[in-house]
């Protein structure tokens, strides 16, 4: 194995909670700079000055919502300022109301949330890595997801824009690994976040060796584009899940996928 990358400014997406801000404690105890980017400046700027002052690294606040074309523009824009220049882009705010039947979702909310999960992606993994290839390189971490790998009755959109967002960073790696940039995907399953109870999951329905906490992604996922890995599932179960999706009939995956959806959906 090669040289492990390393960086000294990090944005971060949807660092104001959960997987978000695991993040930027993770690579704050590394010494990196940060970007956090969220909707909510007050915690935003709360987790900056806990971060700088115990780590000792500086911690750049920028209150944005990527579903607004404003937003996403200032956020695409300070990807490109070459003062305080960002070496690695973690876009790991998405969306994810969409776990409930097709036909019962409201068509705006899903329209945000799929912008979120891939359009928005797209355009931060675009504007990321222009800049950093013509700085000489970079790395960018997309946080997709362990349903990624198959259809998901129940969650159709949300499984669909996680499929996107492995296709396109896998492509991307090979395509942009000659100008220096580096692009990873990770695909954590069930993580231990405030959006299960804010979405109303049943996440008894879950077997607890299913679940992560959100510091153990986030130090996996960082571990996975240190070394330069274009996909990962983080974990022992995540690998099994990868392969079942890909190898598994999905004559009889989907039937069995439908009921777990509906079992975490408490019907």
């Amino acid at each position: 194995m090669g040289r492990k990358l390393s960086w000294r400014r990090a944005l971060v997406t949807g660092a104001s909670e959960g997987i978000g801000e695991a993040f930027g404690r993770e690579l704050a105890s590394r010494g990196s700079d940060l970007v956090l980017v969220a909707r909510r400046r007050e915690r935003l700027e709360r987790l900056a000055s806990e971060l700088a002052a115990e780590f000792g690294i500086e911690a750049e606040v920028l209150a944005a919502d990527l579903t607004d074309p404003e937003g996403l523009a200032a956020v695409e824009a300070r990807l490109g300022v070459d003062e305080r220049p960002v070496d690695l882009l973690v876009n790991n705010a998405g969306g994810a109301s969409q776990h409930r039947p097709f036909l019962e979702l409201d068509r705006d909310t899903l329209t945000d949330d799929l912008y979120l999960n891939a359009l928005a992606l797209l355009r931060l993994t675009h504007a990321g890595a222009v800049a950093m290839a013509k700085r000489g390189g970079g790395s960018v971490l997309n946080v997709s997801a362990g349903v990624a790998f198959y259809p998901l009755p129940g969650a159709a959109a949300y499984g669909a824009s996680k499929a996107f967002v492995n296709n396109l960073s896998e492509a991307l790696d090979h395509e942009l690994r000659d100008a220096g940039v580096r692009v990873t995907a990770v695909c954590p399953g069930f993580t231990h976040t405030a959006a299960q109870r804010r979405l109303g999951m049943n996440v008894e329905s879950i077997p607890s060796l299913l679940w992560m906490e959100a510091e153990e992604v986030a130090t996996a996922a960082v571990r996975a584009a240190e070394r330069g890995r274009a996909l990962s599932s983080l974990s022992t179960t995540g690998r099994i899940n990868a392969f079942l999706g890909r190898h598994l009939p999905h004559r009889l995956l989907l039937p069995l996928l439908a009921r777990g959806q509906l079992r975490l959906a408490g019907r």
